[in-house]
């Protein structure tokens, strides 16, 4: 293809955008180098930078897209469709035009609930439809591990699957019908064809049946069968041709889609779930067999090695106690779901499970779930380890490239033994996991992508892996698609059916501009698992952006859920480029312009300003990501070496100055508080802000503990509490109420004289600003640790700064908690005062502290608990303050819609509502009008 050889003249892409917007495209059409970059991987070690990408609002806008890239002008670019980009094969990489179908065609359009079905968009993510439709009583069965953000549309392109295929199928058993887009219009299954499309379908037909035989000759016979132009299923025995089973599986190589019908499942009434650890893998294989005869929904399995990751991560202690097998045993996990309607007969199913988990010589300790909560719990640890594959240290890393491969259930022993042999011979390393009831296992050697030797030994493990799957009689391709790896679908299809193939493109797309150089082909090159451009894979030792280069695309930064913290400004713009893996992307581009002096550098470094200054700084990327990919670090040592070549802008410098003279400015209190609300007029106009506090905090000065106050032993009770600038500036209502929460339980409350931790620095890369700070507040610190008294910092995204970036920076402050870490230990030894019945509330948490201790809402639970009081912790994300970020008029938009995602429904609830951050309460009261209580201020107040 032309578009692959890089024949595409000089600004043709400008003139493609201008001719999109005259033909009236109402989606975005954009070349920025931020985007590109965060379309340019996905699940994969490869990179191909596209070159325009459009997002449609609708149907009609594919129709315009089609249409006007039809024109002579704009022949050979290639048009590729994109969904959640959780492709592990380069699936929807592509130069030319990418379609980004999730930023905007992403809507549930209708449910049939008597006859099963919904019609959706293709954009829509797996789990927002099955959120939308369970009231219903229905889902949508295929449950991949990537389900908050794969699309319907991807699943559809890959033909994927994952756990309990062995009962529902793979996403092409539970289809009933496309739509596609053309530029005549729009093709339908579900409706007779218009006049425009008989031809197109009259040519592909012929060619489907001409090579049905030899096709059906050359796919085993599997629960996970081969699909992706099936000619067997296009044309049935019965007779007729279902044209569009033709692209379940087609990667987009033949059109794009607009519309899906999925039919849907009856959600189980009964679910259990067995977890049952085994001394060795080999152990938890041998039991899948027998366990087949109780006919659960799932059999899946966890290996030694990533069982391992997930003890070192902390993910295991999630487990039930007795399954725990501690930091020196090596256990591999074998989780078995049961699901049906009958309870009866689902408990027989899990007695019969028992006996013969008894008979099995490794199996060890079991535990069986039957509480949905705790289901869900249990598959996201199983699920969390695996993504922490990529977590490992060293220069190679586990990555899929071979590891859905299929076979025959009975053939699976002898084929791991074959499959582990290729890896020895190769002297690699892996982990497992996977599906053992259908006989597909995830296996991911480790490879360096960087390293010359590796990429070979990617290629023959790659063939030497093909040629073992078809020994066994199995598929190459059984979960997650094809992608890079088609190269080899001519050799496994045949001659004869791959000419059919070639002729149904032919149809379908006779200029070759769908995906090209993926699957098949009618005279371009088929790109190659060795000659495709990969992605830098490590940065050198020591640099600031290692992080970047370690971002493996698994994308749960890119989850649909407004209640999930992992990504604000992703949630609120559905924008790859404002995500965690966006924003990675964006930041390896632009490491390699800058040691290069490449000449578009300033063009990069401008886009990427803008997709890091939307970044809220919230931290869930920096321990929600399963490889910590911390973007409001990484950003800092950007703006670093930015603003060593440039000059600081005067806000910045403003904020700058009033962080670091904060303590000067909380002295003078008494003085500054009549003229601060002039003051905030004024700083909201120079630094283009608004709602920053009108009021200075002031305090008894005999709350307050200076240097001096440390030299002598604190009286018994003491608690010394430690907060922000801001907090301690102008938060005095809710170091009232901590401070009379904590006397009401019998403590003595001080405060420590404030010093700035230098989150404004860090934040702005002033690395010098931030670690003169930081040493000033250790040093304080320390002396007040010294005392004996428990240190404790009741505004959380300060006590997160304090334990997540000052270890990075090489700052070792001493031990500070949180409010709940303190009071909920205390409980345990001591019994605190009840307060009345009745009394209840709602709790939200900080986004940062909520990714970062994720048991903060647990812990104050059990607080109020001990004092006879309930409080509910529901989910939320992120407020949408973060700071000085909600305050910023250019960020108006973003931070209101993050608001009303999440926090606005409890505010309005008219229930009473607790909110541990600063920022949080700031929120609630500009946003909706209350501004909700400190946790300790409840507690202040029923127990007065």
């Amino acid at each position: 293809m032309a578009m692959l050889d890089g024949a595409i003249a000089s600004g043709t892409f400008d003139q493609l955008a201008s001719a999109l917007r005259r033909a009236g495209f109402a989606g975005e059409i954009e070349v920025d180098s931020a985007l590109r970059a965060a379309m340019s991987t996905d699940n994969s070690v490869y990179q191909i930078f596209p070159d325009l990408i459009v997002a449609p609002r609708d149907a009609d806008d594919l129709v315009r897209l089609l249409r006007v890239v039809e024109q002579p002008a704009f022949a050979g670019i290639a048009v590729t469709a994109r969904g959640g980009g959780t492709g592990t094969n380069g699936q929807s990489l592509n130069r030319g035009v990418i379609v980004d179908m999730r930023r905007h065609m992403n809507r549930l359009i209708a449910v049939d609930e008597k006859a099963g079905w919904a019609d959706v968009q293709p954009g829509m993510v797996l789990d927002d439809l099955n959120e939308q439709i369970r009231e219903t009583g229905w889902f949508f069965a295929p449950e991949t591990s990537t389900a908050s953000r794969c699309t319907i549309g991807g699943m559809v392109g890959t033909d994927a699957s994952g756990k309990g295929s062995r009962i529902y199928g793979k996403t092409s058993d539970n289809i009933l019908g496309l739509q596609i887009a053309r530029p005549q219009g729009l093709l339908d299954s579900l409706a007779a064809p218009p006049d425009w499309a008989r031809d197109m379908l009259a040519r592909a037909e012929a060619a489907a049946r001409a090579g049905r035989a030899a096709f059906v000759a050359n796919t085993p016979r599997l629960n996970r069968r081969f699909t992706g132009y099936d000619l067997e299923r296009a044309c049935p025995d019965q007779g007729g041709f279902q044209w569009w089973r033709l692209f379940l599986g087609a990667e987009g190589t033949l059109g794009l889609l607009s519309r899906i019908r999925v039919r849907l499942r009856r959600i189980p009434r009964e679910k259990r779930l067995i977890v049952v650890g085994f001394d060795s893998f080999r152990g938890a294989l041998a039991a899948a067999s027998p366990l087949l005869a109780a006919d659960p929904t799932a059999i899946e399995v966890m290996d030694e090695t990533v069982q391992a990751i997930a003890e070192q991560a902390g993910i295991l202690r999630r487990l039930p106690s007795g399954l725990r097998a501690g930091r020196e045993r090596r256990v591999a996990y074998l989780f078995i779901e049961l699901n049906g309607d009958d309870a009866a007969l689902l408990d027989r199913k899990l007695d019969h499970c028992r006996r013969i988990l008894r008979g099995l010589p490794d199996a060890g300790a079991l535990h069986v779930a039957a509480d949905p909560a705790e289901i869900r719990e249990l598959w996201a640890i199983r699920s969390a380890g695996v993504g922490l594959l990529g977590k490992v240290d060293g220069a190679a890393r586990p990555i899929a490239f071979v590891e859905d491969a299929v076979v025959p259930p009975e053939n699976l022993p002898a084929f791991i033994d074959g499959f582990l042999d290729i890896l020895s011979r190769n002297g690699l390393g892996f982990g497992i996991h996977g599906h053992v009831d259908v006989g597909c296992l995830h296996i991911r050697p480790a490879l360096n992508i960087d390293s010359p030797r590796d990429r070979a030994r990617l290629v023959a493990v790659s063939d030497a892996v093909f040629a073992l799957t078809r020994q066994h009689g199995g598929i190459f391709w059984g979960e997650h698609g094809k992608g890079l790896r088609g190269a080899y679908l001519r050799e496994w299809i045949g001659p004869e059916a791959y000419a059919a193939l070639q002729g149904v493109k032919a149809a379908f797309d006779p200029s070759g501009r769908f995906n090209p150089g993926k699957l098949v082909s009618n005279g371009g090159a088929i790109m190659g698992i060795a000659t495709t451009p990969f992605r830098d894979f490590n940065a050198p030792e020591g640099d600031p952006l290692e992080r970047a280069f370690r971002c493996n695309g698994n994308a749960q930064c890119l989850s649909y859920a407004a209640a999930t913290p992992m990504c604000p400004s992703f949630k609120a713009t559905a924008d790859l480029r404002h995500s965690p893996k966006g924003r990675a992307d964006a930041l390896r581009a632009w490491h390699k312009a800058r040691q290069e002096e490449g000449p578009d550098l300033s063009r990069r470094e401008a886009d990427l300003r803008a997709v890091l200054d939307t970044c809220l700084g919230c931290k869930a990327c920096a321990s929600a990501c399963p490889v910590q990919v911390d973007i409001p670090t990484m950003r800092a040592a950007f703006l670093a070496d930015y603003f060593a070549r440039h000059a600081r802008p005067m806000a910045d410098r403003l904020i700058l100055a009033a962080e670091r003279f904060s303590p000067l400015a909380l002295r003078f209190a008494p003085v500054l508080a009549p003229l601060w609300p002039l003051a905030a007029r004024l700083a909201e106009w120079l630094t283009g802000s608004r709602d920053l506090p009108r009021q200075i905090a002031r305090l008894p000065r005999d709350l307050w503990l200076d240097e001096a106050d440390l030299a002598d032993a604190l009286p018994e009770g003491s608690v010394i509490l430690v907060q922000d600038w801001f907090t301690a500036l102008f938060d005095g209502r809710v170091q009232h109420q901590v401070i009379a929460g904590l006397r009401v339980l019998g403590y003595r409350p001080r405060l420590l004289r404030m010093r700035p931790a230098g989150k404004a620095a860090q934040g702005a890369g002033d690395r010098a600003g931030f670690e003169a700070m930081a040493r000033t507040l250790v040093r304080r610190l320390d002396r007040a640790a010294a005392t004996g008294a428990p240190l404790v910092a009741f505004e959380p995204a300060f006590a997160m700064m304090l334990r997540q970036d000052y270890p990075r920076a090489g700052f070792a402050p001493p031990p500070v908690l949180l409010p709940q870490e303190f009071l909920s230990a205390e409980a345990r030894r001591r019994r605190f005062p009840q307060a009345c019945a009745g009394q209840t509330a709602r709790l939200l948490s900080h986004c940062t502290e909520a990714t970062g201790l994720p048991e903060a809402g647990a812990l104050w639970a059990r607080v109020f608990q001990a004092l006879g009081m309930q409080v509910q912790t529901p989910a939320t994300g992120c407020c949408g303050m973060a700071g000085l970020f909600g305050h910023q008029n250019r960020h108006q938009a973003m931070s209101r819609k993050l608001f009303d995602l999440s926090w606005r429904e409890h505010l309005e609830s008219g229930e009473t509502v607790l909110a541990a951050g600063f920022s949080c309460r700031c929120q609630a009261e500009r946003l909706a009008g209350r501004v909700p209580a400190h946790p300790l201020g409840l507690i202040a107040e029923a127990l007065r």
